[in-house]
């Protein structure tokens, strides 16, 4: 959330979360529809107050797809532009698909025609970042000269972030002077009420108490729309039993998610049987998906190969974290596991960052605590990103050649509604193929917001709105 209030690109998401104009305050798209041409603001500034030109992009999608930079992101979310690939495998040292025209005109070309590639500029990959500053200062991350509407005046690590206004910000300048945010942790809720902060979120342990209208903190209370994101369990169909769809399905069967939302996370989550959140362009409600049925499960356990525990591979979940909470959820989908197909499940927790590192090299027989949040409003972002079997981010190494060839169609479909015939078909067959155990999508959330902060955005995704906050005078 901090990244888009510092720095920014061509193309934002506004609050009504539709594409709208940013550094670029217009473009130009090829009849062909492959080749853009943005043009940047007169008045889009950094923060030391130099003007942002089209050579400040070329160089940072050149920067971002260096293989120096190794960034985990460049090949998902810019890989469509000309030439990056070739950068980020060594083949080029530049790329080849973007150029400046002139100070404030900026070219970039595409591999093909394709209706999200602007919805992708949205993410932070492709912001804009001072040359200058990356290669002459290597902690340049701590104070960086960015052109979003704050300026990160100070960031201690477990203490607290504090953003500063950017008065020459290029759209209008934000409406407060400074933000604040504790990362200390202590009791929010105690912090809440002596009014050492303004806005926070609300758990489960105290929802019960706020939504009593005799609570005085009753009339701060509000409700935010659900978050576009899924939570789920992944499977490695190449690793035993996970690659035998029978099995994979059988495991689906035998949750009843309806029972742990209700019972276990108090009607905070929704159970997810698609992929597609609710809410979400493309989002089918006609997807019926694997809903509890055990004897279905039973059945399936019987046909598949792995139905003798005796010869059944031991089957590990690895998880994130330490210390042995694993979330009281999982707990349940173990034991309901174990009664109604007699299949004992291990759960592993690993260090973070070791996670990290094996889930990019897809070493997991299957892995939990994840969930995807959507980056930008095209189903694109889900079902091609997660389950194309090319995407460096289908974790699970899920291949099914004709979800992939549905996918690479929608991606050079233009008309809407053909497209999204595509990825509804796409879902279908992941779902069918039972690719990951999705649990569950964001609920609505709660949160306590002083009466007197105005402007302040509820919205389903990570956008930039820190700047239409203001405090009304008392």
């Amino acid at each position: 959330a901090i990244v888009v209030e510092v720095f920014s690109g061509l193309i934002t998401i506004d609050l009504d979360l539709k594409l709208a104009p940013d550094i670029a305050e217009s473009w130009d798209i090829s009849p062909d529809g492959t080749v853009y041409t943005f043009y940047i603001r007169p008045n889009a500034k950094f923060h030391d107050g130099r003007s942002v030109t089209a050579e400040d992009f070329v160089y940072s999608i050149n920067r971002a797809a260096s293989p120096l930079t190794a960034s985990p992101t460049a090949d998902t979310y810019i890989g469509d532009i000309v030439g990056v690939r070739d950068v980020l495998a060594g083949r080029s040292d530049r790329v080849s698909g973007i150029k400046a025209i002139d100070d404030k005109t900026l070219q970039i070309t595409i591999d093909a025609p394709k209706a999200y590639f602007l919805a992708k500029l949205t993410y932070p990959t492709a912001f804009v970042v001072d040359k200058n500053q990356v290669e002459s200062d290597p902690s340049w991350t701590d104070s960086p000269n960015g052109t979003g509407p704050f300026i990160l005046k100070e960031y201690k690590v477990g203490e607290r972030i504090i953003l500063d206004r950017f008065a020459d910000y290029y759209l209008e300048p934000a409406k407060i002077d400074q933000v604040r945010m504790n990362l200390a942790g202590g009791q929010a809720m105690a912090m809440y009420e002596n009014d050492e902060i303004d806005i926070t979120g609300v758990g489960l342990f105290d929802l019960d108490r706020l939504r009593d209208p005799n609570e005085p903190l009753s009339k701060d209370l509000r409700i935010a729309p659900p978050g576009f994101s899924v939570s789920y369990i992944g499977l490695n169909p190449e690793e035993p039993p996970f690659d035998d769809v029978k099995f994979r399905r059988a495991l689906n069967f035998a949750i009843d998610k309806e029972l742990i939302a209700d019972e276990v996370l108090a009607g905070l989550r929704v159970p997810a049987y698609g992929i597609l959140p609710p809410g979400f362009p493309g989002f089918n409600p006609e997807l019926e998906g694997l809903k509890f049925n055990p004897e279905l499960a039973r059945e399936l356990l019987a046909e598949s190969a792995y139905a003798d525990p005796d010869t059944r591979p031991r089957i590990v979940i690895t998880v994130p974290g330490t210390g042995g909470n694993i979330g009281l959820d999982l707990e349940v989908i173990l034991e309901m596991w174990r009664q109604n197909l007699g299949v004992e499940v291990e759960i592993q927790q690993v260090e973070w960052a070791t996670y990290l590192q094996d889930l990019n090299r897809k070493r997991f027989q299957a892995f939990g605590g994840l969930a995807w949040q959507a980056d930008y409003p095209d189903p694109q972002d889900f079902l091609d990103i997660l389950f194309h079997s090319e995407s460096e981010t289908n974790h699970g190494g899920y291949s099914n050649p004709e979800v992939d060839r549905l996918l690479e169609q929608a991606r050079v479909e233009i008309d809407t509604g053909k497209r999204i015939k595509l990825y509804h078909e796409a879902e279908r067959m992941i779902v069918e193929d039972a690719a990951w155990v999705p649990l569950w999508y964001t609920g609505e959330r709660h949160l306590l917001l002083k009466p007197y902060i105005k402007g302040y955005a509820l919205t389903p995704m990570t956008i930039p709105k820190l700047r239409h906050v203001y405090i009304e005078d008392n």
